[in-house]
């Protein structure tokens, strides 16, 4: 925790020198929801009421930096699987290829992948034999592919959250903000329009709202 804290707190720093300090994490189960209202009437407002009719869901991999509070390179989709985060890594990378990047996420299982590892590998040019899945070497295991991954020494590096911190995570506070500003009363009738409404919403808080949160925890034990 304490060496989180310390990253979020050089971040300006790091992100002046070209060091891309990313929070990064999914919102899953996103409904798109076509709620039903009461019209609103003399003295009373429109009410939301308890009813709705679901059209499907769809899942955010969104990308904090730190430093800026913009939420850079977002992928809006179906499904979370192993390839499509590795894919959505990637086409962050690559919005500035030649710089460092730090990313910060939980330790879930696809943050840890084979697909990841090799695509590390490749993108910071790491001639190492890499091993097999289940098998040996840096591919082993999710540990091994995990120390492999937040090597310092590597251009794109991954820091991990300790097990149950996810909260440390400043993408999160952000999810937090996307739920009370657009999504607690969104309503839609289908998973595009849902989709063009977050990606709004993204270019809208990144062109008006957008700033570094003040981050107070310095990452010493919390009371019990």
């Amino acid at each position: 925790m304490e060496s989180l804290c310390e990253i979020y707190k050089s971040a300006p720093s790091l992100h002046e020198s070209g060091v891309h300090v990313i929070s990064c994490d999914e919102k899953t189960g996103i409904q798109a929801l076509e709620r039903k209202v009461t019209p609103m009437r003399q003295g009373q407002c429109e009410r939301q009421d308890s009813s709705y009719e679901r059209h499907g869901t769809q899942c955010l991999i969104a990308n904090f930096e730190v430093a800026t509070g913009k939420v850079i390179s977002p992928t809006i989709g179906e499904r979370r699987t192993e390839e499509d985060f590795v894919n959505h890594i990637k086409r962050t990378v690559e919005q500035d290829p030649g710089a460092d990047w730090i990313f910060i996420m939980d330790q879930l299982n696809t943050h840890k992948s084979a697909s990841l590892v090799e695509y590390v590998a490749q993108a910071c040019q790491i001639e190492v034999e890499l091993g097999e899945k289940g098998k040996s070497g840096i591919l082993k295991n999710m540990e091994t592919r995990a120390e492999f991954l937040s090597n310092e020494d590597h251009k794109i590096r991954i820091f991990y959250t300790p097990k149950h911190a996810s909260w440390l995570n400043q993408v999160e506070v952000w999810f937090s903000i996307l739920s009370a500003r657009l999504l607690k009363r969104l309503r839609t009738n289908s998973k595009e329009v849902l989709k063009e409404k977050i990606e709004s919403f993204i270019n809208y808080f990144n062109e008006t709202a957008a700033k570094a949160f003040k981050w107070t925890y310095k990452g010493t034990p919390l009371a019990g």
